[in-house]
């Protein structure tokens, strides 16, 4: 029961150790350390003891860890702000040419031009594809 104890401390100190790495190794170790106080409460063998701790460990770094920083690293997925913008979908309100324009972009107006000086201007009540946001300007290309 003795080596219960050192399992479970080992374990919980390796939990507390991973919020200063934050890379999901120690956490996985201290999961296994766990699962080896639960061995030695059941066996009191400490080589069953060690051998569930590796097993358990070496499962949760090669199974758990890679699905656990996909999800946390990752982030959501989601653009935000200006970012949300790019690719949406636009309606000219007033013409759209190299120098100036309007569009209703996500239910707000917003002055727009066009990508390429080189195009004809885009007239009202054409669906166009904002292409980036430069301060306040929507720059927008006409839909093929």
């Amino acid at each position: 029961m003795a080596w219960a104890v050192v399992w479970l401390i080992v374990g919980i100190a390796l939990m507390i150790a991973e919020v200063l790495s934050g890379d999901f190794v120690l956490i996985m170790l201290g999961v296994g350390a766990l699962f080896g106080a639960g061995a030695d409460v059941l066996t009191g063998n400490i080589f069953i003891d060690v051998a569930v701790f590796a097993v358990a460990s070496v499962g949760m770094l090669v199974l758990v860890r890679p699905a656990l920083k996909r999800r946390f690293l990752a982030g959501t997925g989601h653009r935000t702000g200006i970012e949300a913008l790019i690719g949406a979908r636009a309606v000219v309100l007033s013409t759209v040419d190299f120098e100036a324009g309007q569009v209703k972009l996500a239910g707000d107006v917003w002055s727009a031009r066009s990508l390429s000086e080189h195009h004809e201007p885009i007239k009202p009540g054409t669906s166009v594809t904002v292409v980036e946001i430069a301060g306040a300007t929507a720059v927008v290309s006409a839909e093929p």
